[in-house]
């Protein structure tokens, strides 16, 4: 099992990026994970252009047997603990599958990845800047990951 991690665009603050770096480590010590950014839209100006050629690229990169998660404002609300609760049981139905979280764009995700999802989390009702949320998932994620493992991190 491998988890992915993809956000549409890039960040511009080194410090959220050796932030990023940091929880990138910690979770690869739990278990294989890998993040990219998918950079596209470009130089398009329409919403709906830019959403299409997010989507594109997205699904371009996805594989027939990913299970895709989206980071939605319209999807489930967890604790930490429900949220290492879902990952501990999505590892034990998808062996040998990538499980693959995704940030959308500025503007949403296209219909096509709405279609696409195997499933949407949402990590709050309020709307974060992109580069926060990376640094709230990846947090998120690794605390899953203590909590699977016994690991001190979490306190209750």
């Amino acid at each position: 099992m491998q988890f992915i991690f993809w956000t549409i665009g890039k960040t511009n603050s080194a410090e959220f990026a050796k932030w990023e770096n940091d929880f990138t480590k910690r979770i690869k010590s739990f278990t294989p994970f890998d993040s990219d950014v998918l950079d596209a839209g470009r130089g398009l100006k329409n919403p709906d252009q830019i959403r299409a050629e997010e989507g594109k690229k997205v699904l371009s990169r996805l594989k027939t047997e990913d299970f895709l998660i989206l980071l939605d404002e319209k999807g489930k609300t967890f604790t930490s603990r429900e949220f290492a609760n879902y990952l501990e049981k999505k590892m034990s139905t998808s062996s040998g599958k990538r499980i693959v979280f995704l940030v959308g764009g500025a503007y949403g995700f296209h219909e096509s990845i709405y279609s696409r999802a195997n499933d949407k989390i949402s990590l709050s009702s309020m709307t974060f800047s992109h580069q926060l949320i990376r640094q709230i998932f990846l947090e998120q994620l690794y605390r899953a990951f203590t909590i699977i493992n016994n690991h001190p991190y979490h306190n209750e």
